[in-house]
This record gives structure tokens, C-alpha cells and sequence, in this order.
């Protein structure tokens, strides 16, 4: 199964959050889905290698790239680093230029597993899906050391910081944040067993897969 076509990602505004892959899965769906596509973010990213990037608040300048470029990058640039952050021309005038939107509404540190705080995630108005990714190589290791913002998680799942990781808290957590239309396991290549175990417990659409290793959204 197409990895656009498991979670749900059709033309609009599609939003990704959680921890463990998000920029993999989207530059996934930049190379999957037809059509134009924007890559952007409410909150901050890095630019994607090989995609063209926009900083102007011109729509003609979007426009004029994504005829140069089935995909490109839109974004601000951040004064203290190179990532990019929220694009000053808005997610529905982009929405209005491309086909396709895929946004990155959070951040996690880069770290496998995330909580959210009461202003995460930043998810557009206009977004049609939002789609959780979960990361597979932190379970069975400490909360503390996994999981971006612990203590929210911890409160989440009833556990303690060097509690480990297990695809049951991990569930409970993401079931009582509730924030997702569908989830992606990522990372299942390094903990497959408890991949598909988190896939089964997490209570809505679910598919365990690795982006990066080239397989993704298995049944």
C-alpha cells in the first residue's frame, strides 16, 4: 500500500506531528503524491535537501518555483539559526498555489517520542489530516532520556521518568492527548515486535512501517 494512500493524504493541507521521522515522512510524501507540493512548517524546520526553497512573502514567487519545481520549500528565515519558520505567506494562500500542503506542526528535539504542551501542535485551520508519528526505537528505554517534554508524558501515562518507554504507556499517553486523525510506527526496522504491539494499542487508524529503511504503512 502507497504510504499517501494508507494515511489518508489527499489534495489540501495535510499536517504531521509527534517524533521519530516527521521530516522523513514528509520529504516521503513530497516524492509520492501528485502533483505540486509545498513543504512547510507552523513552528520551525530545516530546509530539505534538493527541494528549492521560497523565503518571499510573494505568492508569484511560490508560484513561479513550483512551475520550475513539482516540489519546493516555503519558509522564513530564523534570526539566530539556518532553520526556517512559519512562512509569512499564510497556509491557505499556499493551499490556494499547490496541490498539496504538507505542513510540520511541531517539534520534538529530535528525539523518538514527544508529549505535547498545552500550545503544541500548531495545526492549521484549514488542515484536512493530521497524522501522528510515533518513533520505535525508543521503547523499552527510560522516559527521560526518549521522550521530549517527560514530565507532560508522564503525567499522561501515569509513569515515571526512568520508567521505560512501553508501547502500552506510549499508547496512553498519545490516547489521552487525542490529537491525530492517524498514526505512523515509524522506526519499526529497530523495534518491530513492539512496533506492531503500539500499532494495536493506540486506538485509532493505525499503520508501523520504516521511512527511512524504505518500507512504510504495513498493515
Amino acid at each position: 500500500m502507497a504510504l499517501a494512500e494508507a494515511l489518508g493524504v489527499g489534495p489540501g493541507v495535510a499536517s504531521v506531528i509527534g517524533s521519530g521521522g516527521k521530516t522523513s515522512l514528509l520529504a516521503a510524501l513530497a516524492r509520492e503524491l501528485p502533483g505540486t507540493v509545498v513543504l512547510t512548517t507552523t513552528t520551525h524546520i530545516l530546509p530539505f535537501e534538493g527541494v528549492p526553497l521560497v523565503t518571499s512573502a510573494d505568492p508569484d514567487a511560490v508560484a513561479e518555483a513550483l512551475a520550475a519545481s513539482r516540489v519546493v520549500c516555503v519558509g522564513s528565515r530564523a534570526e539566530k539559526n539556518d532553520k526556517l519558520v512559519a512562512p509569512e505567506l499564510g497556509i491557505d494562500a499556499l493551499a490556494s498555489l499547490a496541490d498539496h500542503v504538507l505542513v510540520e506542526a511541531d517539534g520534538a528535539r529530535r528525539l523518538p517520542l514527544k508529549a505535547h504542551a498545552a500550545w503544541e501542535p500548531v495545526i492549521p485551520a484549514c488542515s484536512g489530516r493530521t497524522i501522528l508519528v510515533l518513533g520505535a526505537s525508543g521503547m523499552g528505554r527510560p522516559v527521560r532520556d526518549v521522550v521530549h517534554r517527560p514530565e507532560i508524558f508522564c503525567e499522561l501515562a501515569g509513569c515515571a521518568p526512568e520508567d521505560a518507554a512501553t508501547p502500552k504507556l506510549v499508547a496512553r499517553a498519545a490516547r489521552a492527548e487525542a490529537l491525530a486523525d492517524v498514526a505512523l510506527v515509524n522506526q519499526a526496522d529497530v523495534a518491530p515486535d513492539a512496533a506492531r504491539e503500539l500499532t494495536v494499542l493506540l486506538g485509532m487508524p493505525a499503520f508501523v512501517g520504516s521511512v527511512r529503511a524504505g518500507f512504510a504503512a504495513l498493515p
